[in-house]
């Protein structure tokens, strides 16, 4: 265990030497620079605690007190394709990463247009370093967060997706992240670059599975960048061990006349945060941000989201629901920012909570901050149990108890699952959703 911010500090400073090493030859490049540069800001700022306003409800120090090795490399054989099928969604465009790195063998991706890329990151960063190196780590800076700051330090795979001006991509592009195990207690951190080009339309899954019921770290960013006209849908599913911790940050920037919708849905994980930030950065942009997180046992799920109005004329969506169940608790810190220019912007904000259990609890905190006077702004949030006269009604039509709260509750959850558009994923979560009922019930019976 680590215990002094000097041995933290010390930690992931030899761990970085390591990887350095490991890197054969990229030391002069400019990705090296960033990596350098990134390691000596997160021993600046070290881990966060509840002292910092961000972190306030979240105590990450079971992570900071944690040896977590970067997963340097994985044996080809670890993972053979029968072990992923149960999370492969057939008819798209699938990068497989095993503990964060590329496996091609379980990848898969059909013929593309032109000039268009789905490939992994460090392919990218060796064949079209012009393109990668103008976008990456733009968005999401590394001296704002410590976890942002890990990651780029030992950057080294992930998605990069790049569509070309007017491409309609037919078929989603699926990143699927396994956690396979290990003989350590590994942290991996991928990293994911998008970019989209003017009147493009991209689908895009990220799914975080797990084979290992082991405690592991996954830090993960994704910068997403949308050009003018163009639309993206972006589903991230997390369904890791509830021994593990999941930091997730998706920053996005959108131009002109862009639409971005995100469905954020976390089951797994014993500490799970989700930071997402949109940039409304060019009139007419549109964003639309969906949650949903289902916690029971004593699992923590912290939902940070921020919408930055920056220019006028924008519209953002925004609508957040939790399930907590057992002694889980949840956490939602949602912004708004209407800068001084952005008139006419249009944002409605917000986060339900549905308590399953009087030990269950919720730190909710919706937020506008507006410097413009021509606005239409709204937000709020809700936190109850389920309706007793709601169930009273299915009950005295013969549906028993269990089965009128589950009904309830999945109507609840029904309402973000509903907002997802492919099928075979929306089929899945239905499943999860009833699977997890079934365990907080179970939980519940033996306490």
């Amino acid at each position: 265990m680590i215990q002094t911010t000097e041995q933290k500090n010390n930690w992931y400073q030899s761990n970085f030497e390591m990887f350095e090493k490991s890197l054969n030859g990229e030391s002069n490049s400019s990705t090296h620079a960033l990596r350098r540069n990134a390691i000596a800001r997160f021993n600046e700022m070290g881990f966060p605690t509840t002292k910092n306003e961000e972190w306030r409800f979240t105590n990450i120090a079971p992570i900071a007190k944690t040896n977590f090795k970067p997963a340097l490399s994985y044996a080809a054989n670890q993972v053979a394709l029968k072990d992923i099928e149960p999370f492969v969604f057939h008819g798209t465009h699938r990068l497989v990463f095993i503990n964060g790195h590329f496996s091609k063998e379980l990848s898969s991706v059909s013929i593309l247009p032109k000039r268009t890329f789905v490939e992994n990151l460090a392919t990218a960063l060796k064949n079209s370093p012009e393109l990668v190196g103008k976008h990456l780590a733009k968005y999401s800076k590394y001296d704002e967060n410590a976890f942002t700051a890990l990651n780029a330090a030992f950057l080294k795979d992930g998605a990069f997706i790049y569509i070309p001006d007017s491409i309609v991509l037919e078929q989603p592009v699926h990143l699927l992240y396994v956690s396979a195990g290990s003989e350590d207690t590994v942290a991996s951190h991928p990293r994911n670059l998008i970019i989209t080009g003017k009147h493009s339309q991209l689908s895009l899954v990220e799914s975080y599975v797990c084979l290992t019921e082991d405690s592991y770290l996954t830090n993960v960013v994704t910068e997403i960048v949308l050009g003018e006209h163009s639309v993206v849908e972006h589903d991230k599913l997390q369904i890791e061990s509830e021994k593990a911790y999941h930091v997730g940050t998706i920053h996005v920037y959108q131009q002109g006349k862009s639409n971005y919708t995100s469905n954020s849905i976390s089951f797994g994980g014993s500490i799970a945060r989700n930071t997402i930030t949109a940039v409304l950065d060019a009139e007419g942009s549109e964003c639309t941000l969906n949650g949903l997180s289902l916690a029971t046992h004593q699992q923590l799920v912290d939902n940070h989201t921020t919408i930055d109005h920056a220019k006028p004329h924008c519209n953002s969506h925004e609508l957040y629901k939790s399930i907590l169940d057992g002694k889980s608790k949840g956490v939602f810190n949602g912004k708004i920012f209407v800068r001084k220019d952005a008139q006419k912007t249009d944002a409605k904000q917000t986060n339900k909570t549905l308590l399953l259990s009087d030990e269950a609890t919720i730190d909710t905190k919706p937020q506008l901050e507006i410097f413009a006077d021509d606005v239409k702004c709204t937000h709020g949030a809700t936190v109850g149990q389920l309706d007793a006269e709601q169930i009273f009604y299915l009950r005295s039509r013969g549906i028993a108890l269990t089965t009128a709260k589950d009904i309830l509750t999945f109507a609840f959850a029904g309402d973000v699952v509903a907002r997802v558009h492919i099928e075979p994923l929306k089929e899945q979560l239905e499943a999860l959703i009833h699977a997890r009922l079934g365990e907080g019930r179970q939980s519940r019976d033996t306490q």
